[in-house]
């Protein structure tokens, strides 16, 4: 029997496990996809919002400024890169000054720090390589992140403070019993039943969050699929602008972004489609063609000859409007955390606080913390990131950092297979892609993917053939396609 089954291994239920790790309770992560981070959380802007575009009086304006605020500590503690690179939102009309009056006015009643409206003049010499503006609302407490390394690292400091981690579970159905509940769980690794019990439930299901609220209460929520596709351009234009760039914000949401990454790409996108499908990630080229042409009126100087990917993300949009963290009426000690859409990411370690500080206590009564908390976890090394004497260090140390396995991002083999064996670990090439990079360059894996299937291989002491892509089904080799002795 648990204390506490959080369900989805997203932003907010990493948040969530980590803030609930530093309490004597016995805790697990339950996710659907064979790793943390598959979902949202993979696929989005990765823009830490400074908070004057989320509605005050509403809970993304309870929460943004004050989560924004948060991870300058936590990305220190658990070594993730986060930068305050600040944004821009800016007025490419003369009409649109009053847009970011209104920003700037909601900012402030969101308790956003340090904003400025700057003049055209100031915007041309902050960033030169802008289309002429009339102005722009300048947030300086606006920042880029990698938002899966975060989830990974969360996840993984959790799991240093005893907290359980189960994959590739499906939550099919819940029962409420004397105790608590009872999680009805399919095994996709297996394609097997089975049961767990545990006394709380926090549902952090992301895009499925309604359908899991409506296993055990009435429903009174739905989240419906938007959809945002994207462009990474190489490293070699990343520093086309210095701030993240936002267009004047419409009822569909901020806007065509131009912005760095927190690795060194330049980031276009997202548009913003509602669809059906739960699943539906694909890129089409009527949506990518209007991110082109409708990003160039801000910068005419995007040079998209030098794109390396596009991709596509959902965000789970509750029917509401806002995001919704309650203990829910009907299903005493099952707290629904849905809805979590921009600016979730940048809201998400204040949401995680107010989940754990102020209403778990109200349903399991007196929370003891743990004397032995770890804060931190376990050096990451950035082989790249080091100097040349730091380098032969590591390379005296474990001779595998001397071999690059990654030629675009310099990613070595000793890094390679140190996420391999960390807690919350990498099994797939996807899970090495996300914690190391090794995939994410130029040639998106062309080079490094056979052999990141071979260390897979070797490290996990699976046959090749047995190494996935990604999710469950996703195989990369199925056989030999000719045998000989030196084969």
């Amino acid at each position: 029997m648990y204390d506490v089954a959080i369900i989805g291994a997203g932003i907010i239920g990493s948040f969530i496990g980590r803030e609930l790790s530093r309490y004597n309770l016995k805790t697990i992560i339950i996710e659907r996809n064979n790793d943390v981070a598959d979902g949202t959380t993979m696929a989005n802007s990765a823009i830490i919002h400074a908070g004057y575009d989320a509605k005050a009086g509403k809970n993304k304006g309870k929460f943004n400024a004050i989560g924004n605020a948060m991870y300058g500590k936590v990305c220190e503690e658990l070594d993730v890169p986060f930068e305050r690179v600040g944004s821009l939102v800016i007025a490419r009309y003369e009409e649109d000054i009053k847009t970011l009056e209104h920003l700037y006015d909601n900012g402030i009643k969101n308790g956003v720090p340090d904003m400025k409206i700057l003049t055209s003049e100031e915007v041309a010499e902050m960033e030169p390589n802008l289309n002429k503006t009339f102005g722009a609302l300048y947030a300086p407490t606006a920042g880029i992140i990698s938002p899966w390394e975060m989830a990974i690292a969360l996840v993984e400091n959790a799991m240093e403070n005893g907290t359980e981690l189960l994959l590739n579970n499906e939550v099919t159905d819940i029962s409420k019993t004397d105790k608590g509940y009872t999680l009805h769980l399919n095994d996709r690794r297996e394609n097997k039943s089975k049961e767990l019990d545990t006394k709380y439930v926090i549902n952090c299901a992301g895009l499925y969050s309604d359908k899991i609220n409506n296993m055990v209460a009435s429903p009174y929520f739905k989240i419906n699929p938007r959809r945002g596709q994207y462009y990474i351009l190489d490293k070699e234009v990343g520093d086309l602008v210095n701030k993240v760039i936002f267009p004047c914000p419409t009822e569909k949401g901020k806007g065509i972004l131009v912005s760095p990454t927190v690795h060194g790409n330049l980031l276009v996108g997202p548009d913003s489609v509602y669809i059906d499908d739960k699943e539906g990630v694909e890129t089409t080229a009527h949506a990518l063609q209007y991110i082109r042409e409708t990003s160039i009126l801000t910068t005419d100087k995007i040079q998209f000859k030098k794109v390396i990917r596009t991709f596509s993300g959902l965000r789970a949009t509750p029917d509401n409007g806002d995001f919704i963290i309650e203990e829910s009426k009907e299903a005493k000690g099952f707290v629904n955390v849905a809805g979590i859409e921009s600016p979730g990411l940048s809201s998400a370690p204040a949401i995680a606080k107010y989940v754990v500080e102020e209403i778990m206590p109200n349903i399991i009564g007196n929370m003891k913390l743990k004397e032995n908390f770890i804060s931190t976890r376990r050096k990451f090394i950035r082989f790249a990131e080091l100097n040349e004497e730091q380098k032969e260090e590591m390379i005296k140390k474990d001779p595998r950092y001397g071999q690059i396995i990654c030629r675009c991002e310099s990613i070595t083999e000793g890094e390679i297979v140190d996420v391999i064996n960390r807690k919350a670990g990498a099994t797939t090439v996807k899970g090495v892609k996300k914690r190391t990079r090794a995939g994410m360059g130029r040639c998106q894996g062309g080079f490094c993917g056979p052999r990141v299937v071979e260390i897979l291989s070797r490290e996990l002491n699976k046959d090749m053939n047995e190494i996935l892509l990604g999710n469950q089904g996703s195989y990369i080799l199925t056989e030999k396609t000719h045998k000989g002795e030196n084969n």
